[in-house]
């Protein structure tokens, strides 16, 4: 089964502000924190607020206390006056489009036009927007409503934000040929625009596509009219247990798309549903090999395999002859501390990598026993490497298990309420990589030499510069799980785009870092050929931008590859040079 996911698919900008908004709010006040009607149509999302004490506030009381967040659709401007006045603090996370449409509304009404507005009477947006109309305000769903309606001396006609396109086209044709006086505004949002003409493409290259949104969700709703006026099966459901795995089996080319008010988490779980039936229908050896690959990711076995690879990569770009010792203690820390850190973040991953909390709640016990063991005997192997590296390797693992501890008293004014490491924004991003850099590249030329090098400090700075995209790229598929726990991760602070920006231009200076490095003398020329490994994940960043690749497994498997293409790329040059 070849799946297709949708580049649109989620959150459009104004759902992810109205989140991140009553997330924050909740996250940085001490009272009562409230949503004026529900924030977004989405079911599990509003559930997951409900249990972070924020609450539906769903009528006015002669006299309220904390902070009401308004929501994405907006509301009549005498409904926020009253909020105000009952004495709330009110926060307006109404989309910028929506308050587009009420200006230009308001704007016209205040001269006497009449509005009609292209929607849904009952959707919330809708009630708002007639709020700005000063009784002169007229919702229509489809032509023949808008036939009906008497001509007025002057109107004009707007669109609810997201409105089926194809209708408004009609509405506006019948407009400009019969009431040419009609004032048109297009107030349709762009988000929505390109959802719907993607979804149609996608349904001409697909056998069924699959619609991930609330059943209350108007531009769900539209988005499985639009798939189905292309004469393809579509299924609109709110999660991967809506899913009719029998009907699916028949299907060889399914499209995946999603709502404005669709978290990415409940897509990456309908994806990961997909693909896991997916894989049923291949044959005896890719099951096999897929589920080696599940086990390797899950139980961190590959990611501390690409930390001794990277550790292997580091020394040889410094032209110190390869451990076994050291590689050993960079894969026994890395598998140590990210098991530990998996264990303690499974609230997060039940929303980001849901497939790994579960596996982590059922074999709880095994995996902490092989944390512990891999950690101590990573500490076994530095005592013997000397006092600094076990000093160094003890210190880091301590630190690691302490991210999450609470070792700052509250009260102290200058840390803004900061408690633990993770409290710290942006700290796990950096802290991995640094930690990462240290096993990978300062403990072997310690070990090596007795002391650090030139070249130990150039290659710690390539290790941690790679590790560091690795970690950001992470964080960056994991953005709103983390912010729905309240941790600010990198992505948080800088926002989507800018992280994907940073990460490739990260990517093409440490793809020039190796050469740059040997030309100067500061490495072996080894560097110049591990350096590539850092312009197939540039590559990598491309293919994933262009949504050609889903997440779960598999995308995990091939960021964590990158490591492991180092260990390769070293091996080939450094056994050559040794040998020929």
């Amino acid at each position: 089964m070849k799946l297709t996911l949708a580049r649109t698919a989620g959150f459009c900008m104004g759902v992810r502000r109205a989140v991140d908004m009553v997330l924050d709010a909740s996250n940085r006040t001490d009272g009562p924190v409230y949503t004026y009607g529900p924030l977004i149509h989405n079911s599990q999302v509003l559930d997951i607020l409900k249990n972070k004490d924020i609450t539906i506030l769903q009528h006015f009381p002669e006299k309220g206390t904390g902070t009401v967040l308004i929501r994405a659709h907006g509301v009549p401007p005498n409904e926020k006056k009253q909020l105000i006045l009952s004495g709330f603090s009110v926060i307006d996370a109404t989309c910028p489009r929506v308050i587009k449409v009420q200006t230009i509304i308001h704007k016209y009404a205040q001269s006497g036009y009449a509005t009609l507005i292209l929607g849904d009477a009952d959707h919330a947006e809708v009630k708002g927007l007639m709020g700005y109309t000063q009784d002169n305000g007229h919702v229509v769903q489809n032509i023949n409503e808008l036939k009906d309606l008497p001509e007025y001396p002057k109107a004009i006609m707007v669109a609810q934000t997201t409105q089926n396109l194809d209708l408004f086209f009609k509405a506006s044709e019948y407009i400009e040929s019969k009431l040419a006086h009609y004032l048109i505004f297009n107030t349709i949002c762009d988000s929505t625009s390109k959802r719907q003409a993607e979804v149609k493409d996608i349904a001409k290259e697909s056998d069924a596509v699959v619609v991930v949104g609330g059943k209350n969700s108007g531009n769900t709703q539209r988005l499985t009219q639009v798939v189905r006026q292309q004469g393809i099966p579509a299924y609109h459901i709110e999660t991967e247990d809506d899913l009719p795995v029998e009907e699916f089996r028949s299907y060889q080319r399914v499209g995946i798309t999603a709502g404005a008010s669709t978290p990415n988490w409940i897509i990456n779980r309908v994806c990961q549903r997909l693909e896991a039936l997916s894989s049923k229908q291949r044959g005896f050896v890719p099951k096999i090999g897929q589920a080696i690959q599940q086990t390797l990711l899950l139980t961190n076995l590959f990611v501390g395999f690409g930390a001794g690879c990277l550790a292997f990569a580091c020394m040889c770009m410094q032209g110190i002859q390869p451990i076994f010792q050291q590689v050993m203690m960079a894969f026994l820390y890395v598998l140590s501390m990210h098991t530990l850190n998996n264990y303690i973040s499974r609230k997060a991953e039940r929303y980001n990598f849901p497939y790994r909390a579960a596996f982590y709640e059922k074999f709880r016990i095994p995996l902490l026993i092989m944390a512990f063991s891999a950690g101590l005997s990573g500490l076994f192997l530095a005592y013997f490497q000397g006092k600094v590296a076990f000093v160094v390797l003890l210190t880091m693992s301590v630190l690691g298990m302490a991210y999450k501890v609470k070792i700052f008293p509250p009260g102290i004014s200058f840390l803004y309420n900061i408690q633990k490491i993770q409290d710290i924004p942006g700290s796990k991003t950096i802290l991995i990589a640094i930690a990462w850099g240290v096993v990978t590249s300062i403990l072997p030329c310690i070990a090596a030499n007795g002391y650090i090098t030139v070249s130990a400090i150039f290659v710690f700075m390539w290790s941690m510069g790679l590790v560091f995209t690795r970690s950001a790229f992470f964080d960056l598929l994991d953005m709103q799980g983390n912010r729905i726990v309240g941790q600010e991760t990198l992505p948080g602070l800088l926002g989507e785009k800018t992280t994907m920006q940073l990460l490739r231009f990260l990517s093409i200076i440490l793809f020039l870092c190796g050469p740059t490095f040997f030309f100067f003398g500061l490495t072996h020329v080894v560097s110049v050929f591990v350096s590539i490994s850092a312009i197939i994940f540039f590559y990598f960043l491309k293919i994933y931008e262009k949504k050609r690749m889903l997440s779960g497994a598999r995308l995990h498997f091939f960021v964590e590859s990158q490591f492991v293409i180092c260990g390769i790329m070293a091996w080939i040059p450094w056994w050559l040079i040794r040998n020929l």
